[in-house]
């Protein structure tokens, strides 16, 4: 049976999506390459048509872009910030981010909801940013999401799965890939999503920070694919009030 990661009418083999944005533009090729990345997100003001250093001609032809409305602060702002996207060539795949909180750079989900909407009716497969709550994921579902994008830990923060028991609820109440977008801090981090059920792991600075760059995409791979063989074999039981030897303590030794 084939496992692709399935938004809106695209299919992806990788469930590994790279957040561009603390790359060097020389860096983004190699990184992508060796996280085997089939989608790569991108701020709209790093593309540069009037023939400055661009960086669309840094990502592989092969690359799904991802452009975000990162500097939004409504429904409308997004919404223009993803029409000069695809203006510029960068598709109708849209990651939508709404944030007015300067500090700690949370999502507003209520202004995200009509965003959501506002694009879906203008022919966008939207893709939200949003903090871990389930009444708004399905306010977005039904706004039109192709895919919910909740944070686990603040943006940044290398934290990991701070809100891990939230978005375990989203896997499972809501009939959308889940994608775990930002708080990320390691490749086992990312493993422990996947096993969750999760359908991608997005992850930028984890990536750009570490002393290897590429070598640390390519642990993010290799950690994406293993959570998601783990989850689809299903985890073994947890017992909590004893222990059970995994081989016979008795029978032998009567022989």
């Amino acid at each position: 049976m084939s496992d692709d990661l399935i938004i809106g009418k695209k299919r992806f083999r990788s469930k590994f999506i790279l957040g561009s944005g603390k790359f060097s533009l020389d860096m983004t090729r190699k990184v992508i390459e060796s996280g085997g990345v089939e989608i790569a997100t991108l701020a709209v003001r790093r593309v540069n048509p009037d023939g400055r250093e661009n960086v669309l001609d840094y990502m592989p032809e092969s690359v799904t872009l991802l452009p975000n409305t990162s500097g939004a602060r409504t429904a409308e702002e997004a919404l223009t910030i993803a029409r000069l996207a695809r203006e510029l060539g960068c598709g109708d795949m849209i990651k939508i981010e709404i944030i007015r909180d300067t500090r700690y750079l949370l999502p507003d989900n209520a202004e995200t909801v009509r965003a959501v909407r506002l694009l879906a009716e203008d022919g966008f497969t939207a893709m939200p940013y949003m903090m871990p709550d389930l009444t708004a994921a399905r306010d977005m579902a039904a706004a039109g999401a192709a895919a919910v994008m909740p944070l686990a830990a603040p943006i940044g923060s290398n934290r990991g799965l701070l809100t891990g028991d939230f978005i375990k609820m989203m896997v499972e109440e809501i009939d959308l890939p889940i994608i775990v977008d930002a708080g990320i801090g390691r490749p086992s981090q990312a493993c422990e999503a996947m096993e969750m059920g999760c359908a991608a792991v997005m992850a930028n600075t984890a990536v750009a920070t570490a002393s290897d760059v590429p070598a640390m995409a390519a642990a993010f791979r290799m950690a994406i694919e293993a959570g998601r063989k783990a989850y689809l074999a299903g985890p073994g039981r947890v017992l909590k009030d004893r222990g059970e030897a995994s081989s016979p303590l008795t029978g032998f030794l009567g022989e």
